[in-house]
């Protein structure tokens, strides 16, 4: 390829005029006719030895050069090859690979995890959820790693394990616990129901096994994908700013923390963007990983349809730009854009604001003068959650594309990882020479049940409570049991709502064994990290870690957060916004000294990395598997019926003839659950807009289920009847033409008194119309 800069290293040309010398004396070459041959003696690291070049010469069936014009090749080439060569010579660092794979799941009557609101359940789809893999290897594939980042809301112990075990038996000791990192988006639009620890199997109504299949599936498929699409590249990183995306919801807790520290940041939040770029040998864009920290809560807890909120529309905007002529979801290029240290972080910039009488309630309390916590919420940029989804998660896409073409700063080095199993509830901290500290079973205050301006709690809670309420108090020790002194005592100035730690029917309702990890790619060093840091607490582990990188003499390393990765902790602050206990301290369930331990145990990783002594490193207790059974909240499905006269399908109210660009063509139909469907296939599509081509008389899709464009809503009636609404928010610059919209599901019919079979179905609305502006 002209002008690559992966020119072959086995590209070996020789001068048209080199043939046979019989002594050193009768060879007067042209130092330029050397340059074609030159690719062939350079190594990635430098001027190739005098036997290499040897070599090289036999394998072309060339004739020894005399010793003495060796020597001078081999000596001078690099000069040569600079001064007369418009581009020099340059390997492929690594063996990459990406894929990306669907984990949608169930999108109907599965609560959707992350506000914990029980109201809050799938109703249909905004956009697919993906899991993006990639990975990394050596060139002589000695040591590879494994970067997963998927649409879901958090990486569960129960989920990590099952990948573990699925990777294990397809691909034996490759892919294991060291070297896979599994990280979840945090898009609290997805679907819950695959955790083993008891608390979050009361918010998610259970272990819901389709949930968690779909979400095992499509990570292992993702990282099949990638492991069968391997080649030769580089990898380049690039960092900026992102502005009007993001403020801190808990500065009355960042302004805690000392002064002078503080002063060392331009903001309370993190507003760099970390990126790594992906090219292959040929110079063809192949992927990206990008972190940046922004909880993805555009879509507030009112919203019923599964998506994967801003951080998955910027994906959705990479992806589409690079893979043209693609419909959504599909394309060669993968573009992930990973959680970080986002705890304290929302993407809704008008702040918090009274919904009832519309004043500020930015306060320590975040409270109102009538209705009190529950009626403060924070706002996004747009006029409803749908416009701030698209206007936050453009604004990261934006950013992120300018930083993936300036991107130059190639990432070179060599591959490690290092894993350990840690009990939590009982780590020891040396704060200093004189003073050591432990973590706490774990434990939630009482201003966790508040929630925060993304998501309200319920009743009389309220952020910054450090006073337990004895009503509260008296129901709990009633049905689960009063703390102990102990733990009361661990975890001070928290007043404790839930002491988890110390709860253990039917299962341990939070887990003690948690994942530590760091991966490096050369010089890029990514910790994962199994929960949300805040803001501060993020800097100073990214600080640590570098410096124990630093301190033992070894290259400069850039370090990022990759967040809500292998197993979830709730949250981590600083030791001085733990004091006040807002909603992100009370859910600091290992205490205050949390982030200290998290500190000293991500120091001896990097140690451990940078002293080569990886394989020292104490495996520690490992995870335990908790056999649960398949009893949840969640509806059963029964069978499905039609109105009388219909079929599942039909059209029950059309689209109108005619639409312009910015319009919104509707369409309902006689519908059936769409559990079934998630039932039947890892990747069902519900829906597709098809344009009608006059000159092949066809109709080709233009648009799937995975769009930002289309939404499918699904309506249940009463003794198993349905509908299901189809939108197409028709875009700007949409061609001109002829259009439909097609609806595929499944109906669930009974055969017998214990069985029953799922039939597909389709529906299609009439032919419209859409115009001109």
């Amino acid at each position: 390829m002209p002008g690559s800069p992966f020119t072959s290293p086995n590209a070996l040309t020789a001068p048209a005029h080199f043939g046979h010398t019989d002594s050193p004396s009768e060879t007067q070459a042209d130092s330029t006719s050397w340059i074609p041959l030159s690719i062939g003696l350079l190594s990635p690291l430098g001027i190739l030895s005098r036997f290499q070049a040897c070599n090289l010469f036999k394998k072309a069936g060339l004739h020894l050069p005399s010793p003495i014009l060796l020597a001078h090749v081999s000596t001078n080439l690099l000069f040569i090859l600079i001064t007369e060569s418009s581009e020099p010579a340059a390997a492929s660092q690594y063996l990459l690979g990406v894929g990306r794979a669907d984990c949608t799941g169930p999108v109907a009557e599965i609560p959707l995890m992350g506000y914990a609101n029980p109201d809050q359940v799938g109703g249909g789809l905004l956009s697919r959820l993906y899991s993006r893999a990639f990975i990394v290897a050596d060139l002589d594939d000695s040591r590879r790693v494994v970067f997963v980042s998927a649409d879901i809301g958090m990486v569960s112990q129960r989920l990590r394990l099952e990948v573990l075990k699925e990777l294990k038996s397809k691909y034996g000791e490759l892919y294991r616990q060291d070297n896979v990192i599994l990280s979840g988006t945090h898009t609290h639009s997805g679907p819950g129901g695959y955790f083993q620890y008891t608390l979050f199997r009361i918010t998610s109504k259970g272990l819901i096994r389709p949930s968690l299949n779909a979400i095992v599936n499509g990570i292992v498929k993702s990282i099949d994908i990638a492991h069968q699409n391997m080649k030769r590249g580089k990898l380049f990183v690039n960092r900026g700013t992102v502005e009007n995306s993001q403020i801190n919801r808990s500065p009355f807790s960042y302004l805690e923390n000392p002064a002078s520290e503080r002063r060392r940041y331009s903001s309370d939040t993190d507003k760099e963007m970390v990126l790594l770029k992906m090219i292959d040998e040929g110079g063809q864009d192949i992927g990206l990983i990008s972190w940046f920290a922004v909880h993805p809560v555009s879509m507030n807890n009112t919203n019923h349809l599964v998506n994967s909120d801003n951080v998955g529309y910027a994906s959705y905007l990479f992806e589409q730009e690079k893979n043209k002529g693609m419909l959504p979801g599909e394309g060669s290029f993968v573009a992930a854009f990973a959680s970080s240290n986002l705890g304290d972080v929302s993407p809704n910039t008008k702040g918090p604001f009274c919904v009832n009488t519309g004043e500020s309630c930015n306060n320590p309390q975040s409270t109102c003068p009538v209705g009190g916590a529950t009626m403060c919420m924070a706002m996004g940029p747009g006029k409803d959650m749908f416009d701030s989804t698209r206007i936050i998660g453009q604004n990261i896409y934006l950013k992120a594309r300018d930083l993936y073409e300036k991107a130059s700063q190639e990432v070179t080095g060599p591959l490690s990882s290092a894993h350990q199993w840690v009990n939590m509830s009982d780590v020891s901290v040396e704060l200093n020479a004189t003073h050591m500290v432990k973590t706490c079973k774990p434990a939630l205050g009482h201003s966790f049940a508040a929630g925060t301006i993304d998501g309200v709690g319920a009743f009389n809670f309220t952020q910054g409570s450090v006073e337990g309420n004895p009503f509260w108090d008296e129901i709990r020790d009633q049905l689960l049991g009063e703390p102990s002194n102990e733990t009361k005592a661990c975890h001070k100035p928290k007043p404790i709502l839930f002491s988890t730690g110390e709860m253990t029917r039917p299962h341990p309702w939070h887990p003690d064994i948690v994942d530590v990890q760091i991966v490096a790619i050369g010089s890029l060093a990514i910790i994962a990290v199994p929960g949300e840091f805040t803001t501060m607490s993020g800097r100073r582990l990214r600080e640590a870690v570098k410096r124990e990188f630093d301190s033992h003499g070894g290259p400069r390393m850039d370090v990022v957060i990759a967040g809500l990765c292998n197993v979830y902790t709730h949250y981590i602050t600083t030791y001085e916004e733990y004091q006040v206990q807002r909603y992100e301290a009370a859910s600091t369930i290992y205490g205050p000294h949390t982030l200290a331990a998290y500190i000293q145990l991500y120091r001896g990783l990097a140690k451990a990395i940078a002293t080569n002594t990886v394989q020292d490193l104490p495996r520690g207790p490992e995870p335990p598997f908790f056999n649960i059974g398949n009893v949840t909240l969640v509806p059963p499905l029964m069978v499905d019926r039609v109105p009388v006269n219909k079929t599942f399908g039909d059209v029950l109210q059309e689209v109108i003839q005619q639409y312009r660009a910015t319009e919104v063509a509707e369409v309902t139909f006689v519908g059936a659950n769409p559990r079934n469907s998630a039932e039947n296939a890892t990747k069902h599509n519900f829906l597709t807009v098809e344009r009608y081509t006059n000159t092949s008389d066809s109709w080709h899709v233009v648009q799937n289920d995975a769009s930002w464009d289309t939404r499918f809503y699904w309506t249940k009636g009463f003794l198993g009847r349905s509908t299901v609404s189809i939108e197409w928010h028709i875009p700007l610059g949409t061609e001109p033409g002829i259009y439909r919209i097609r609806y595929f599901g499944h109906y669930r019919k009974k055969l017998s008194q214990s069985h029953s079979v799922s039939i597909p179905f389709e529906g299609t609305s009439s032919a419209f119309e859409i115009t001109t502006l």
